[in-house]
């Protein structure tokens, strides 16, 4: 499954360089005034996993190969887009055209400006950080009580099905009129399925992006909230990977900010990677935490799951440890399992699949 991540904040926060930098290539039309990215850039981006590699030369050594097998990491989608103002809602700036396409994405990273640069300058309505936020959820708010607004109360010999549609509409118009996000909401289950369909900005799952100076990139600031350089980010895209983590070193942080973005992304998405090895190649597969291998096994083609037999499954490091299939096999570390068995982060897996 593909991931989609939506860069959103107000304008002149730095999105469009830290999407360049996520990138490693300037896509993004960068300048120093509002609307700079009128149609989002969108960019694919790999997800860092050393585990791959290391599964590449294990199975290069296994088979006695060359070259080591083409290694296809799983990817995530970067959206750049066009810079928020006060009155999105109501159509100011390009506000129908930055609601519509965060609609498209599965989660939303909010950058925040926490950076001194007074050379870059704030757009009219920004002032703080935490000002600038509460902008930005609150056009996001006020996105959503339109489209609440717009929806019909059911007659009198409505469905049961209607019934839950409306009143998860009634609990979603209370809790958005008095500040809080759809997400807040306590739905039942019935109600959840019914209004799965208004697409609601503030149902995403949301994370903020504080896009900081170099000398705070080891200051927390607080829950679901990353600190990043994108101006670092955006020096380190031009090092090859070793002179990174030196850089990092240097820094003294563990990991770049696009580590941190994806991890952050999968987190709140609740996914996870399972990987698979072989001459032909050495790949990721993005799925839900907590997939069974029938519907694992889905992610790679659909007919998997019609013609699923078993799973042959070896936890990572007993892979490396035995060093690949042959030893995992012989020292009795790779197990067949069912369609019910529920898939880890890291298992290397093989379906067995019937004519």
């Amino acid at each position: 499954m593909s991931l989609s991540i939506g860069i959103v904040g107000l304008a002149n926060v730095g999105k469009s360089t830290l999407f360049n930098a996520l990138l490693k290539k300037q896509t993004a039309f960068v300048a120093n005034y509002p609307f700079a990215t009128i149609e989002p850039n969108i960019g694919v981006v790999p997800v860092p996993d050393e585990r791959l590699t290391r599964l590449a030369e294990i199975t290069q050594a296994e088979h006695k190969m060359v070259n080591p097998p083409p290694i296809i990491p799983a990817t995530v989608s970067f959206v750049d887009i066009a810079g928020l103002v006060k009155g999105a809602a109501t159509g100011e700036g390009l506000g129908n055209k930055f609601l519509s396409h965060i609609r498209e994405c599965d989660a939303i990273a909010q950058v925040v400006r926490y950076f001194k640069d007074t050379n870059v300058i704030r757009e009219k309505s920004s002032t703080d950080a935490k000002a600038d936020f509460e902008v930005v959820n609150t056009e996001l708010i006020l996105a959503d009580l339109q489209t609440l607004e717009k929806q019909q109360e059911p007659k009198r010999n409505a469905s049961k099905e209607e019934g839950y549609r409306w009143s998860a509409i009634q609990k979603f118009i209370t809790a958005l009129n008095a500040g809080k996000l759809a997400s807040s909401v306590q739905l039942t289950e019935e109600e959840a399925k019914e209004v799965k369909s208004l697409q609601l900005l503030t149902m995403k799952p949301m994370f903020t992006i504080a896009n900081v100076d170099e000398d705070e990139l080891g200051k927390d600031f607080g829950p679901d909230t990353i600190a990043v350089c994108a101006k670092t980010e955006s020096e380190l895209s031009e090092l090859s990977a070793e002179e990174q983590k030196d850089y990092l070193k240097e820094l003294g942080v563990s990991e770049s900010g696009l580590e941190k973005v994806i991890k952050e992304g999968y987190k709140i998405l609740n996914l996870i990677s399972y990987l698979t090895c072989g001459e032909k190649e050495v790949r990721a597969w993005t799925i839900r935490a907590g997939s069974i291998a029938l519907i694992a096994s889905g992610a790679i083609h659909t007919d998997f799951m019609q013609k699923f037999i078993k799973a042959e499954v070896v936890h990572y490091q007993d892979f490396i440890e035995n060093n690949g299939w042959k030893g995992s096999r012989e020292h009795g570390k790779a197990l067949l399992e069912g369609k019910d068995y529920i898939v880890q982060d890291g298992d290397v897996v093989e379906f067995k699949i019937g004519a």
